[in-house]
């Protein structure tokens, strides 16, 4: 029997890594890197199950292949969920120099913090999967990681707003974990998890 094609939404081999890895399913994976020519789709919903799902459906539809897409961002209490959906682009338009968006956005956050006191600073990753035929949305999940925004960035591992987001129970930021570590509690693979149980049966069916 041939495997299902599965397509992964994004250029990202590491992210593709990831994800089939985890999901652990009897596919053959695909991703961007193998449709050159279809067009990227705005990410301009107001949820992340929002964002996910319309990336699905539009790859879908685009490739007519079964497609998992994610979007995730860190959300702060203090700052009434912000920076959300606009987490890449929190201090400005997305730019190829992926370590001085991170630095800035970082820089930004910290900024707009800086009266908080520690018992406020509360935060947490989110993750949204979606997975979609060419018809509509078949499955769609969400992780989160809880902690607290920590008052100046520490660690070298990771990306994003890793070095500055503090996990209580580990005594560390993300940053500063292993990277087994941070896949066995991070958002994505919370979100990814939870995937795997509902694509297992639904492949089975």
């Amino acid at each position: 029997m041939i495997p299902r094609k599965i397509l992964i939404a994004t250029t990202n081999s590491g992210k593709l890594a990831e994800l089939s890895a985890m999901l652990d399913a009897d596919v053959w994976w695909l991703n961007l890197n193998d449709f050159p020519d279809v067009p990227e789709v705005p990410e301009d919903g107001q949820t992340f199950a929002e964002n996910a799902g319309k990336k699905a459906m539009h790859y879908a539809k685009a490739t007519g292949l079964w497609t998992i897409a994610d979007d995730s961002g860190l959300c702060v209490d203090a700052l009434n969920g912000a920076p959300g959906v606009k987490s890449a682009r929190f201090s400005g338009e997305k730019t190829p120099n992926r370590g001085l968006l991170d630095y800035k956005n970082i820089a930004k956050l910290l900024d707009l913090l800086s009266n908080i006191p520690q018992e406020k600073r509360t935060a947490r990753f989110v993750c949204s999967l979606a997975l979609a035929s060419p018809e509509k949305i078949l499955l769609q999940t969400e992780g989160t990681l809880e902690g607290i925004i920590a008052f100046e960035p520490s660690g070298r591992n990771g990306f994003g707003y890793d070095p500055v987001f503090f996990v209580p129970e580990l005594g560390k930021t993300v940053a500063q974990l292993s990277i087994k570590q941070k896949n066995a509690i991070s958002h994505r693979s919370n979100a990814i998890k939870k995937l795997k149980l509902l694509l297992d049966e639904l492949i089975s069916t």
